[in-house]
């Protein structure tokens, strides 16, 4: 006789509204679901839908009094979560339930030390002494694959790169072992590599101890290997649910259907046109980087002196032409956004970095302005990169101003027609980015970038928080703006799958350094360093009939990048194996 599953949590009617100016509207509405112990369900949509809030109302920590549960109760085992005060809810929130946010600098308290925040939290729940809630806090870090843990523990949140910054959130969530996971796009930051073995890490956790997981994720290739069921959002309501393989092959709502075909998937890139026509001559560079270093002095013992040093960059070059789209990929903590920061000359470096002509190191300010015209930036972390005390209209218009382009008019309509291109309405120019959801934001950073027609655009995971129709869109959004001004992309992302289908070349980094560099085709078709083809292989696939059993995890940690003061770098040539694909030599 079959056993039936015990239900670890039970959602019946919710319903979540919000305040505006003009009264109070439903983000979710009327929400009924169940989950049975150790078993992972799915909730996935489109930015805005309703995934995130429903998270927040299970963990009571909806942004009051601008939101509240209107209707409906959750329960968790026998306890009803929606009567509970907010002491009572502090013992059950991080013990029996606990979640992962989906932006890691806005969840993390800057003021306090990777390790204090890590050790608060197991003390709390715990009777663990110091020294044995800082041991757990080692573990944790090691097992989401951070190196150097213990040394981690000092460092604040702004001195670890967005992925890593990720991966110290899901430490926080699995040291005490709960009874339920909500994780909120928890592998969104990071590359395809540690998403695996991240995702491996919930298996664990659900085999070891019967955890339940909540999985909110745009990413349908992690439904895929994921989710034991699937619910599907939009506007706030549940428009299907089921087992995962039925969804995937007999998707009832249009809306699942219309999710499942936007799903960018590995192989169906290559070969395809490019993105930029042929042309008999090759056309001058937009950006020339030639031997580009970027280290960052650390400073230790009682004189503060500097004893170590981090390699972020280590020897980098590539060009980047008009029209093309150069994909820049590699681990969460590589050196990726550190080498866009020094296109974009926001951090110091040493080397060369042409713009149109002109060297970056020296010029003076009024010249770097006029360059910053020319060179965009989309950051990796929205709600970070836009000011919570402005209107997304005028942070969208902001540009312009300081440029001192167009009249306050035209610069009403050029805003409004980009919030139409991006995928948002022109009425909410009005909103801030707090009203927005993460999807959202970063469709407002878009926008931004766009306002003054750059000749270069780097975008830093710039459609890492967007699910896949939104996304589908935007990327199309991309290319379309390429064909018409000439427009030339530096685009950051782990997503292989997607780099395959924007880019014309790839460059593959490791450890601060390009590793393996050629078209599209050379290296998707025919990948010649390991780490590559790993990257290739661990691109999850969106079908539940190819789930893997296990993902692969690296037989070791990888390299640290620091090196003491003195200390030679690691150095990687690159070699030519034919037709400009460029391996790293001993490869």
């Amino acid at each position: 006789m079959t056993s039936i599953p015990e239900t670890i949590l039970d959602i019946a009617n919710l319903s979540v509204s919000v305040r505006g100016e003009e009264g109070e509207r439903e983000v979710v509405s009327n929400l009924s679901l169940t989950l049975s112990r150790g078993e992972t369900l799915c909730i996935a949509g489109e930015s805005g839908s309703g995934k995130s809030m429903t998270a927040l109302a299970i963990m009571q920590l909806l942004p009051q009094p601008a939101a509240r549960i209107s209707s409906g109760t959750i329960r968790l085992g026998e306890t009803e979560l929606t009567t509970l005060d907010e002491r009572q809810m502090r013992r059950i929130r991080g013990d029996r339930i606990a979640m992962i946010f989906q932006e890691p600098m806005t969840s993390l308290n800057p003021v306090l030390s990777i390790g204090r925040q890590l050790t608060e939290s197991i003390e709390a729940h715990t009777s663990l002494s110091s020294a044995e809630a800082r041991q757990r806090a080692i573990e944790a870090l090691k097992a989401v694959r951070i190196s150097e843990a213990e040394s981690r523990l000092k460092q604040f949140p702004h001195e670890l790169s967005g992925g890593m910054r990720q991966r110290v959130m899901i430490a926080m969530a699995l040291a005490l072992k709960p009874d339920v996971l909500i994780a909120d796009e928890p592998t969104t930051a990071l590359d395809v590599t540690v998403q695996g073995e991240v995702l491996e890490l919930l298996r664990d956790l659900q085999r070891e101890h019967g955890t339940s997981v909540i999985l909110i994720t745009h990413d349908m290739g992690v439904v895929a290997e994921m989710a034991d069921r699937v619910i599907i959002m939009r506007h706030g309501r549940m428009v299907e649910e089921g087992k995962t393989s039925d969804i995937f092959a007999r998707p009832q709502a249009d809306y699942t259907r219309e999710l499942l075909a936007a799903v960018p998937r590995i192989g169906t890139g290559i070969g395809r046109q490019k993105s930029r026509d042929a042309e008999t001559t090759t056309p001058a560079n937009v950006a020339v980087v030639n031997d580009l270093h970027v280290r960052f002095d650390l400073r230790g013992g009682v004189f503060g002196r500097v004893t170590r040093r981090v390699h972020a960059v280590e020897g980098v070059s590539f060009s980047i032409a008009p029209n093309e789209t150069l994909a820049l990929v590699g681990e969460s903590g590589c050196g990726k956004s550190t080498t866009a920061k020094a296109l974009a000359g926001l951090v110091p470096y040493t080397g060369d970095i042409v713009v149109g002509g002109r060297n970056l190191s020296g010029l003076g300010r009024d010249q770097r302005k006029a360059v910053r015209r020319d060179v965009q930036m989309i950051f990796q972390d929205p709600f970070a990169s836009l000011d919570p005390r402005m209107r997304v209209g005028d942070l969208v218009a902001e540009p312009l101003v300081i440029h001192g382009i167009a009249s306050k008019e035209e610069r009403g309509e050029r805003v409004a027609a980009l919030f139409e291109r991006v995928g948002l309405s022109a009425d909410q120019m009005e909103l801030y980015p707090h009203e927005f959801s993460g999807g959202q934001r970063q469709r407002v950073c878009i926008a931004r970038a766009l306002a003054l027609r750059p000749k270069l655009i780097i975008a830093d995971e710039s459609v890492s928080a967007l699910d896949v129709s939104v996304q589908a869109r935007v990327l199309d959004l991309l290319k379309e703006l390429q064909r018409e001004f000439g427009v030339a992309y530096l685009f950051i992302s782990h997503d292989m799958a997607v780099v395959e289908n924007i880019s014309d070349r790839v460059a593959v980094m490791y450890l601060g350094q390009i590793v393996e560099m050629g078209t599209r085709d050379q290296v998707f078709s025919n990948p010649r360093h390991p780490y590559t083809r790993r990257l290739i292989e661990a691109v999850p696939v969106p079908d539940p009939a190819k789930r893997r059993s296990r993902f692969a995890r690296l037989d070791q940690e990888i390299p640290s990048a620091t090196r003491r003061i003195g200390e030679a770098p690691l150095k990687l040539a690159l070699q030519d194996v034919g037709g400009g694909h460029l391996v790293a030599a001993g490869s």
